[in-house]
């Protein structure tokens, strides 16, 4: 199959622009939304506005990049590469869309522009096709500005570009783009053609100057394209606005950097370029990301291409607290402008939510006692132990190894059509990586055979009145998730997190819920690098 540069392909970018106004502080959620706003297949741009403690942001649509691409098949290999020109070219193509969004967003005040992984060159790749969209990129610590002297480390034409763009508009610029480094048989892992391959997250500073450069840690399965780097990495830098840690799509399941960089790194926000497939139910981009900015308790951007196709949307900023501001669709292409407000630095704030012993409550009651048998369901190749939710209101308890989910419900309009079941998973994930899950979760079963209980379903018409989920977790890392029908958040008003772990309404206001999750990742019980292992070649 020939690789091609295409004009009609297109994947859509969400783009995040931070920006800072000299006002004082504001503590009221403001949301203004545009509906007569018409655009072109496009996601999400995001503006900050920040006082001293306060950011403000906008999100407007903006036109999709192009992508380097094959057929309409997603799953095959490029096999012929293109030329350093062609790859350029079609690289430049897609910056011309991010100069748009800079522009706009630095004529609004913008500090900082965040684009989506896989941006500018697109998706599918061998290791040798890739390789003429790849630049040497330095160390931050050499104290470069591409933008006046583009030939100190060779040809870096991207490089050059995206730091023009941040000098010429004063503004911060992320980019995902590709890294190589020469090697030699002097190394016992230097791949045979004779380099390190990386996918790579760059930061150029108002002044155009490389700040930031973190090599993804955590590969997924398809990136054969990419090496796994020797070392973790877990890159901070400073601004004005706070200090920001960065790391890359799978890596959000991972201790190192994911972890590492709130915990040991105290970061106030985190910097989050993603290419992510919903996988329903547990694993849909907007609720998984806004649960984990909540329970690692910081601000979170996460910008996702825009591809219903492929299953691929779904951006937002997410605070401690709260979901400030998200873009999901899965129908249409359409955009929408918003406002909204979130505090640049969370930790001194007096909202800042208390830390959470996601074990108290369930080990303090014993089990609910019930004569019905329990059955097993898949969630992403992971079997489950379920129990049928046969009443409108009732408690259950369901366990697997050492994992006890407790659940207290009460129904409104349940549908005799409609089936709900509770379901524990203790044990290691090993589809598309490995990684140590306990999960406890409520959720909608895709039709009334107990069999699809853990199947994708998209709607829900039972509501549910009252709720307290809990479990008997051995991680403090736990993320907690509701999703309602539509895939739609619940907004926070009608649910709490309580310090002892439980998941609970807040209000008697009934909610169509799809899934009620508990997931909680036990690090210490992961293979290394989330059990990808070293690459391996042929």
């Amino acid at each position: 199959m020939l690789a091609m540069i295409t004009s009609s392909l297109q994947i859509s970018v969400a783009i995040f622009a931070l920006i800072m106004l000299h006002i004082s502080a504001l503590d009221a959620l403001t949301v203004a939304r545009n509906a007569q706003m018409t655009v072109t297949p496009e996601d999400a741009l995001y503006g900050w506005k920040f006082s001293r403690e306060t950011i403000s942001l906008y999100l407007k649509d903006i036109p999709a990049p192009q992508v380097n691409w094959i057929t309409c098949q997603n799953t095959q290999r490029t096999e012929t590469p293109v030329s350093k020109e062609e790859a350029l070219l079609l690289m430049n193509k897609n910056i011309d869309v991010l100069e748009n969004a800079v522009q706009l967003a630095a004529r609004q005040g913008a500090h900082i522009i965040v684009t989506p992984e896989d941006g500018i060159y697109g998706w599918v790749f061998t290791r040798e096709t890739i390789y003429p969209y790849l630049e040497d990129i330095p160390d931050p610590e050499v104290n470069w500005i591409p933008c006046t002297d583009p030939q100190r480390f060779g040809y870096t034409p991207v490089q050059q570009r995206l730091s023009c763009l941040a000098k010429d508009n004063s503004i911060y610029v992320v980019a995902n783009i590709g890294d190589k480094k020469p090697c030699n048989a002097s190394d016992p892992q230097c791949p045979p053609d004779g380099r390190y391959q990386y996918n790579t997250d760059v930061v150029f500073d108002s002044e155009g100057r490389l700040v930031a450069r973190y090599h993804k840690y955590n590969l997924f399965a398809p990136e054969i394209q990419f090496d796994f780097p020797k070392d973790s990495e877990s890159v901070t830098f400073e601004t004005p606005f706070g200090k920001f840690g960065i790391f890359t799509c799978f890596d959000i399941f991972s201790h190192t950097p994911a972890v590492v960089v709130v915990d040991e790194f105290q970061v106030d926000s985190v910097l989050y370029p993603v290419a992510w497939y919903n996988t329903l139910p547990l694993l849909s981009a907007v609720p998984f990301h806004s649960a984990w900015a909540r329970a690692m308790r910081v601000n979170l951007l996460a910008a996702n291409t825009h591809n219903t196709s492929m299953h691929m949307t779904g951006s937002g900023i997410y605070a401690p607290e709260a979901v400030k501001v998200y873009h999901y669709d899965m129908e249409t292409e359409s955009g929408q402008l918003m406002l909204s407000e979130l505090k640049s630095r969370p930790r001194s704030e007096p909202t800042y939510p208390a830390a959470v012993d996601w074990s108290a409550y369930a080990r303090s009651v014993k089990p609910f006692l019930s004569e019905q048998s329990n059955f097993p369901g898949m969630i992403y190749f992971d079997e489950l132990t379920f129990i049928e939710l046969k009443r409108n209101t009732g408690n259950y308890t369901v366990c697997q190894k050492d994992l006890c989910c407790h659940l207290t419900y009460k129904m409104s309009e349940k549908r005799t059509d409609e089936v709900y079941a509770l379901g524990a998973f203790d044990g290691l994930h090993t589809v598309e990586g490995q990684y140590y899950l306990q999960i406890c979760t409520l959720l909608k079963c895709q039709i009334s055979d107990l069999r699809t209980c853990g199947e994708p379903v998209g709607s829900a018409f039972t509501k549910l009145e009252e709720f307290s989920l809990s479990g008997t977790f051995a991680t403090r890392y736990v993320f907690p998730q509701i999703i309602l029908s539509g895939s739609q958040l619940a907004p926070e008003r009608h649910y709490e997190v309580l310090r002892d772990g439980r998941l609970r309404s807040r209000s008697r206001t009934p909610l169509p819920v799809l899934v009620l999750a508990l997931y909680g990742r036990v690090f210490d019980k992961d293979p290394p690098r989330l059990g990808q292992g070293p690459r391996r070649f042929e």
